[in-house]
Protein backbone atom coordinates (compact mmCIF):
# COMPACT_ATOMS: atom_id res chain seq x y z
CA UNK A 1 0.00 0.00 0.00
CA UNK A 2 2.87 2.32 0.85
CA UNK A 3 4.48 1.61 -2.53
CA UNK A 4 1.30 2.57 -4.38
CA UNK A 5 1.05 5.90 -2.50
CA UNK A 6 4.75 6.71 -3.17
CA UNK A 7 4.37 6.01 -6.89
CA UNK A 8 1.34 8.28 -7.08
CA UNK A 9 3.26 11.10 -5.43
CA UNK A 10 6.18 10.73 -7.90
CA UNK A 11 3.84 10.70 -10.89
CA UNK A 12 2.05 13.78 -9.56
CA UNK A 13 5.36 15.65 -9.09
CA UNK A 14 6.54 14.78 -12.62
CA UNK A 15 3.18 15.88 -14.03
CA UNK A 16 3.39 19.23 -12.24
CA UNK A 17 6.93 19.79 -13.54
CA UNK A 18 5.90 19.17 -17.14
CA UNK A 19 2.97 21.57 -16.86
CA UNK A 20 5.11 24.46 -15.49
CA UNK A 21 4.83 27.53 -17.77
CA UNK A 22 8.15 28.21 -19.70
CA UNK A 23 9.24 31.88 -20.21
CA UNK A 24 8.87 33.27 -23.77
CA UNK A 25 12.12 32.97 -25.75
CA UNK A 26 13.53 36.35 -27.15
CA UNK A 27 13.10 36.58 -30.96
CA UNK A 28 16.34 36.59 -32.95
CA UNK A 29 17.53 38.85 -35.79
CA UNK A 30 17.23 36.70 -38.89
CA UNK A 31 20.13 36.66 -41.34
CA UNK A 32 19.90 35.45 -44.91
CA UNK A 33 22.85 36.15 -47.16
CA UNK A 34 23.44 39.90 -47.05
CA UNK A 35 19.98 40.60 -45.70
CA UNK A 36 18.76 40.86 -42.14
CA UNK A 37 15.28 41.10 -40.63
CA UNK A 38 14.82 42.71 -37.22
CA UNK A 39 11.63 41.64 -35.39
CA UNK A 40 9.70 44.49 -33.83
CA UNK A 41 9.84 42.73 -30.47
CA UNK A 42 13.64 42.58 -30.50
CA UNK A 43 15.29 45.15 -28.14
CA UNK A 44 17.53 46.41 -30.97
CA UNK A 45 14.48 47.42 -33.04
CA UNK A 46 13.94 50.51 -30.88
CA UNK A 47 17.54 51.62 -31.47
CA UNK A 48 17.17 51.72 -35.25
CA UNK A 49 16.66 55.05 -37.00
CA UNK A 50 16.28 55.53 -40.73
CA UNK A 51 16.45 58.35 -43.24
CA UNK A 52 15.41 58.82 -46.85
CA UNK A 53 18.34 59.82 -49.05
CA UNK A 54 18.05 63.14 -50.89
CA UNK A 55 20.51 65.05 -53.06
CA UNK A 56 22.02 68.14 -51.48
CA UNK A 57 24.06 71.09 -52.65
CA UNK A 58 27.64 70.38 -51.64
CA UNK A 59 30.92 72.18 -52.16
CA UNK A 60 34.22 70.32 -51.90
CA UNK A 61 36.56 72.54 -49.96
CA UNK A 62 40.26 72.49 -50.87
CA UNK A 63 42.59 73.41 -48.02
CA UNK A 64 46.20 74.46 -48.47
CA UNK A 65 48.96 75.62 -46.14
CA UNK A 66 50.66 78.80 -47.27
CA UNK A 67 53.26 81.39 -46.40
CA UNK A 68 52.69 85.15 -46.48
CA UNK A 69 55.16 87.13 -48.56
CA UNK A 70 55.58 90.66 -49.83
CA UNK A 71 54.63 91.33 -53.44
CA UNK A 72 57.96 91.52 -55.33
CA UNK A 73 57.45 94.93 -56.95
CA UNK A 74 56.29 96.25 -53.55
CA UNK A 75 59.52 95.16 -51.87
CA UNK A 76 63.07 96.50 -52.14
CA UNK A 77 66.37 95.57 -50.50
CA UNK A 78 68.80 98.50 -50.53
CA UNK A 79 72.55 97.93 -50.53
CA UNK A 80 75.34 100.41 -51.20
CA UNK A 81 76.23 100.53 -54.92
CA UNK A 82 79.85 101.45 -54.05
CA UNK A 83 82.32 100.80 -51.29
CA UNK A 84 82.44 103.80 -49.00
CA UNK A 85 81.64 105.34 -45.66
CA UNK A 86 78.14 106.39 -44.56
CA UNK A 87 78.12 110.00 -43.42
CA UNK A 88 74.40 110.60 -42.87
CA UNK A 89 71.12 108.70 -42.53
CA UNK A 90 67.75 110.25 -43.33
CA UNK A 91 65.42 107.49 -42.17
CA UNK A 92 64.37 105.46 -39.14
CA UNK A 93 62.70 102.10 -38.64
CA UNK A 94 58.96 102.15 -39.38
CA UNK A 95 59.12 105.39 -41.34
CA UNK A 96 57.04 105.74 -44.51
CA UNK A 97 59.00 106.94 -47.53
CA UNK A 98 58.12 107.85 -51.11
CA UNK A 99 59.96 106.80 -54.25
CA UNK A 100 62.94 109.15 -54.64
CA UNK A 101 63.17 110.02 -50.95
CA UNK A 102 66.80 110.20 -49.65
CA UNK A 103 67.81 107.25 -47.46
CA UNK A 104 71.47 107.84 -46.69
CA UNK A 105 74.65 109.55 -47.95
CA UNK A 106 77.90 107.73 -48.63
CA UNK A 107 81.38 109.01 -49.53
CA UNK A 108 83.00 106.78 -52.14
CA UNK A 109 86.07 107.16 -54.34
CA UNK A 110 84.41 104.89 -56.91
CA UNK A 111 81.49 107.24 -57.08
CA UNK A 112 83.90 110.18 -57.48
CA UNK A 113 85.20 108.47 -60.64
CA UNK A 114 81.68 108.27 -62.05
CA UNK A 115 81.19 111.96 -61.26
CA UNK A 116 84.47 112.85 -62.96
CA UNK A 117 83.54 110.90 -66.07
CA UNK A 118 80.29 112.84 -66.26
CA UNK A 119 81.99 116.23 -65.73
CA UNK A 120 84.68 115.45 -68.30
CA UNK A 121 82.06 114.35 -70.83
CA UNK A 122 80.06 117.54 -70.20
CA UNK A 123 83.15 119.72 -70.81
CA UNK A 124 84.01 117.77 -73.96
CA UNK A 125 80.52 118.31 -75.36
CA UNK A 126 80.71 122.04 -74.71
CA UNK A 127 84.06 122.33 -76.49
CA UNK A 128 82.93 120.16 -79.42
CA UNK A 129 79.79 122.24 -79.82
CA UNK A 130 81.79 125.48 -79.91
CA UNK A 131 84.11 124.06 -82.57
CA UNK A 132 81.15 122.81 -84.61
CA UNK A 133 79.39 126.22 -84.48
CA UNK A 134 82.65 127.95 -85.47
CA UNK A 135 83.15 125.68 -88.49
CA UNK A 136 79.54 126.30 -89.53
CA UNK A 137 80.15 130.07 -89.39
CA UNK A 138 83.39 129.80 -91.40
CA UNK A 139 81.74 127.77 -94.17
CA UNK A 140 78.80 130.16 -94.20
CA UNK A 141 81.17 133.09 -94.91
CA UNK A 142 83.15 131.18 -97.54
CA UNK A 143 86.39 130.87 -95.61
CA UNK A 144 85.85 127.42 -94.10
CA UNK A 145 86.43 123.91 -95.44
CA UNK A 146 83.50 121.51 -95.71
CA UNK A 147 85.64 118.56 -94.64
CA UNK A 148 86.54 120.25 -91.35
CA UNK A 149 82.87 121.08 -90.78
CA UNK A 150 81.92 117.42 -91.29
CA UNK A 151 84.65 116.30 -88.89
CA UNK A 152 83.51 118.84 -86.28
CA UNK A 153 79.92 117.65 -86.63
CA UNK A 154 80.93 114.00 -86.19
CA UNK A 155 83.05 114.86 -83.16
CA UNK A 156 80.15 116.78 -81.61
CA UNK A 157 77.78 113.82 -82.06
CA UNK A 158 80.30 111.40 -80.52
CA UNK A 159 80.85 113.67 -77.53
CA UNK A 160 77.07 113.92 -76.96
CA UNK A 161 76.86 110.13 -76.98
CA UNK A 162 79.62 109.91 -74.37
CA UNK A 163 77.81 112.48 -72.22
CA UNK A 164 74.59 110.51 -72.49
CA UNK A 165 76.38 107.35 -71.31
CA UNK A 166 77.98 109.18 -68.38
CA UNK A 167 74.63 110.72 -67.44
CA UNK A 168 72.98 107.29 -67.54
CA UNK A 169 75.63 105.96 -65.17
CA UNK A 170 74.64 108.60 -62.63
CA UNK A 171 70.95 107.84 -63.09
CA UNK A 172 71.58 104.18 -62.32
CA UNK A 173 72.43 105.29 -58.79
CA UNK A 174 69.45 107.63 -58.68
CA UNK A 175 71.85 110.54 -58.40
CA UNK A 176 71.09 114.07 -59.43
CA UNK A 177 74.73 114.72 -60.26
CA UNK A 178 76.40 117.25 -57.98
CA UNK A 179 79.98 118.43 -58.07
CA UNK A 180 82.98 116.16 -58.01
CA UNK A 181 83.59 114.99 -54.47
CA UNK A 182 79.98 115.33 -53.35
CA UNK A 183 78.57 112.25 -51.55
CA UNK A 184 76.23 109.82 -53.21
CA UNK A 185 72.67 110.14 -51.96
CA UNK A 186 70.99 106.72 -52.07
CA UNK A 187 67.25 107.11 -52.64
CA UNK A 188 64.17 104.94 -52.19
CA UNK A 189 63.13 103.11 -55.38
CA UNK A 190 59.52 102.54 -54.22
CA UNK A 191 56.88 103.87 -51.87
CA UNK A 192 56.71 101.94 -48.63
CA UNK A 193 57.70 101.48 -45.03
CA UNK A 194 61.20 100.94 -43.65
CA UNK A 195 60.90 97.43 -42.17
CA UNK A 196 64.63 96.89 -41.68
CA UNK A 197 67.33 99.52 -41.04
CA UNK A 198 70.96 98.57 -40.36
CA UNK A 199 72.43 101.99 -41.14
CA UNK A 200 75.05 103.26 -38.70
CA UNK A 201 76.58 106.67 -39.30
CA UNK A 202 80.31 106.34 -39.94
CA UNK A 203 80.27 102.66 -40.86
CA UNK A 204 82.21 101.51 -43.89
CA UNK A 205 80.31 99.44 -46.44
CA UNK A 206 81.77 97.26 -49.14
CA UNK A 207 80.25 97.26 -52.59
CA UNK A 208 79.21 93.59 -52.26
CA UNK A 209 77.80 93.97 -48.72
CA UNK A 210 74.36 92.66 -47.76
CA UNK A 211 71.37 95.04 -47.93
CA UNK A 212 71.27 97.59 -45.12
CA UNK A 213 67.69 98.80 -45.66
CA UNK A 214 64.50 96.95 -46.61
CA UNK A 215 61.44 98.83 -47.84
CA UNK A 216 58.06 97.12 -48.23
CA UNK A 217 54.61 98.30 -49.19
CA UNK A 218 52.39 95.84 -47.32
CA UNK A 219 48.88 97.17 -47.93
CA UNK A 220 48.58 94.10 -50.17
CA UNK A 221 50.44 90.80 -49.74
CA UNK A 222 50.70 87.45 -51.45
CA UNK A 223 50.13 84.06 -49.88
CA UNK A 224 52.06 81.29 -51.56
CA UNK A 225 50.33 77.93 -51.18
CA UNK A 226 50.66 74.43 -52.63
CA UNK A 227 47.58 72.71 -54.05
CA UNK A 228 47.67 68.97 -54.69
CA UNK A 229 47.60 67.93 -58.33
CA UNK A 230 44.31 66.06 -57.86
CA UNK A 231 42.61 69.20 -56.47
CA UNK A 232 43.90 71.85 -58.89
CA UNK A 233 40.78 71.44 -61.07
CA UNK A 234 38.80 73.15 -58.30
CA UNK A 235 41.03 76.27 -58.28
CA UNK A 236 40.67 79.05 -60.85
CA UNK A 237 42.27 82.45 -61.27
CA UNK A 238 40.09 85.12 -59.67
CA UNK A 239 38.39 82.71 -57.21
CA UNK A 240 37.61 84.11 -53.78
CA UNK A 241 39.31 82.29 -50.89
CA UNK A 242 39.20 82.55 -47.11
CA UNK A 243 42.41 82.82 -45.11
CA UNK A 244 43.14 82.01 -41.47
CA UNK A 245 46.30 82.82 -39.53
CA UNK A 246 47.01 81.54 -36.03
CA UNK A 247 47.88 85.03 -34.78
CA UNK A 248 44.32 86.24 -35.49
CA UNK A 249 42.05 83.17 -35.27
CA UNK A 250 38.84 85.24 -35.11
CA UNK A 251 39.63 87.45 -38.11
CA UNK A 252 37.79 86.82 -41.38
CA UNK A 253 40.40 87.41 -44.07
CA UNK A 254 39.55 87.03 -47.75
CA UNK A 255 41.74 86.92 -50.80
CA UNK A 256 41.69 86.21 -54.49
CA UNK A 257 43.63 83.69 -56.59
CA UNK A 258 46.21 85.82 -58.43
CA UNK A 259 48.30 83.23 -60.26
CA UNK A 260 48.42 79.45 -60.78
CA UNK A 261 51.82 78.06 -61.67
CA UNK A 262 52.15 76.16 -64.93
CA UNK A 263 54.57 73.57 -63.53
CA UNK A 264 53.87 70.65 -61.19
CA UNK A 265 56.43 69.97 -58.47
CA UNK A 266 57.47 66.40 -59.21
CA UNK A 267 58.50 65.67 -55.62
CA UNK A 268 55.27 66.78 -53.91
CA UNK A 269 52.87 66.46 -56.90
CA UNK A 270 51.55 69.90 -56.07
CA UNK A 271 51.18 73.23 -57.87
CA UNK A 272 52.14 76.63 -56.52
CA UNK A 273 49.21 79.07 -56.22
CA UNK A 274 49.51 82.77 -55.33
CA UNK A 275 46.67 84.47 -53.46
CA UNK A 276 46.52 88.25 -53.21
CA UNK A 277 45.07 89.70 -50.00
CA UNK A 278 44.31 93.25 -48.91
CA UNK A 279 46.23 94.04 -45.75
CA UNK A 280 45.13 97.54 -44.62
CA UNK A 281 45.93 96.95 -40.94
CA UNK A 282 49.29 95.27 -41.72
CA UNK A 283 48.19 92.20 -39.73
CA UNK A 284 49.55 89.83 -42.35
CA UNK A 285 53.32 89.90 -42.09
CA UNK A 286 55.82 88.27 -44.47
CA UNK A 287 56.90 84.91 -43.13
CA UNK A 288 53.64 84.10 -41.32
CA UNK A 289 51.99 80.75 -41.96
CA UNK A 290 48.40 80.74 -43.19
CA UNK A 291 45.65 78.24 -43.95
CA UNK A 292 43.87 78.88 -47.24
CA UNK A 293 40.39 77.48 -47.95
CA UNK A 294 39.43 77.38 -51.62
CA UNK A 295 35.65 77.15 -52.05
CA UNK A 296 34.46 75.19 -55.07
CA UNK A 297 31.29 75.42 -57.15
CA UNK A 298 28.41 73.64 -55.34
CA UNK A 299 26.99 70.55 -57.03
CA UNK A 300 24.20 68.05 -56.34
CA UNK A 301 25.46 65.06 -54.40
CA UNK A 302 24.41 62.40 -51.86
CA UNK A 303 25.40 63.16 -48.27
CA UNK A 304 24.65 60.78 -45.39
CA UNK A 305 25.30 60.96 -41.62
CA UNK A 306 28.63 59.47 -40.57
CA UNK A 307 26.71 57.25 -38.13
CA UNK A 308 25.19 55.40 -41.11
CA UNK A 309 28.56 54.33 -42.50
CA UNK A 310 29.91 50.96 -41.39
CA UNK A 311 33.45 49.63 -41.81
CA UNK A 312 34.50 46.08 -42.57
CA UNK A 313 38.18 45.43 -43.25
CA UNK A 314 39.09 47.87 -46.04
CA UNK A 315 35.55 48.37 -47.34
CA UNK A 316 32.64 50.53 -46.25
CA UNK A 317 28.96 49.76 -46.35
CA UNK A 318 25.50 50.91 -45.24
CA UNK A 319 22.26 49.13 -44.38
CA UNK A 320 19.57 49.87 -47.00
CA UNK A 321 15.92 49.24 -46.11
CA UNK A 322 14.50 46.79 -48.65
CA UNK A 323 11.31 45.67 -46.90
CA UNK A 324 9.35 45.84 -43.68
CA UNK A 325 11.95 45.53 -40.93
CA UNK A 326 14.34 44.21 -43.58
CA UNK A 327 17.74 45.69 -44.45
CA UNK A 328 20.35 44.80 -47.05
CA UNK A 329 24.07 45.35 -46.68
CA UNK A 330 25.45 47.44 -49.57
CA UNK A 331 29.01 48.55 -50.29
CA UNK A 332 29.53 52.27 -51.00
CA UNK A 333 32.33 54.53 -52.16
CA UNK A 334 32.91 57.67 -50.12
CA UNK A 335 34.37 61.09 -50.79
CA UNK A 336 34.98 64.06 -48.52
CA UNK A 337 33.83 63.91 -44.92
CA UNK A 338 33.41 66.27 -41.99
CA UNK A 339 32.33 65.85 -38.38
CA UNK A 340 28.71 64.99 -39.19
CA UNK A 341 28.33 63.94 -42.84
CA UNK A 342 30.14 62.00 -45.52
CA UNK A 343 29.79 62.24 -49.28
CA UNK A 344 28.75 59.10 -51.16
CA UNK A 345 30.17 58.94 -54.68
CA UNK A 346 28.66 55.56 -55.62
CA UNK A 347 26.40 52.87 -54.17
CA UNK A 348 23.32 54.88 -53.19
CA UNK A 349 20.54 56.67 -55.05
CA UNK A 350 18.22 59.47 -53.95
CA UNK A 351 14.91 58.10 -52.62
CA UNK A 352 16.40 55.03 -50.95
CA UNK A 353 16.08 54.61 -47.17
CA UNK A 354 19.11 53.77 -45.06
CA UNK A 355 19.70 52.89 -41.43
CA UNK A 356 21.34 55.94 -39.83
CA UNK A 357 21.54 54.57 -36.27
CA UNK A 358 21.62 51.03 -34.92
CA UNK A 359 24.00 49.56 -37.49
CA UNK A 360 26.56 48.68 -34.85
CA UNK A 361 24.08 46.21 -33.33
CA UNK A 362 23.55 44.31 -36.58
CA UNK A 363 25.14 40.87 -37.05
CA UNK A 364 27.80 40.46 -39.75
CA UNK A 365 25.88 39.78 -42.92
CA UNK A 366 27.79 38.13 -45.76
Amino acid sequence: MKKVILSSIILFAVSCKDNTTQPNKEPEIMTRGNQITVPETHPVFKKIKTQVIIEQEHSDGVVSAGTIQAIPNHYAEIASPFSGRIIQSFIQLGQHVSAGSPLFEILSSDYFSVQKDYTDALNDVQLAEKNYRRQQDLVKHGVGIQKELDEAETDFKNKKTSLSNASSALKVYNSKGGGIGSPLVVRAPINGEIISNKIVNGQYLKGDADPVIIIAELSKVWISGDVKEKDIRFVNKGDQVSVKVSAYPDSNITGKVYHINEVVDEDTRSIKVLIECDNPDRKLKPGMYATVNFSTTPEKTVMIPVTALMQQDNSQYVWVKTGKNQYTKRSVTTGETDEKTVRITSGLQPGETIMTEGGIYMPDAK
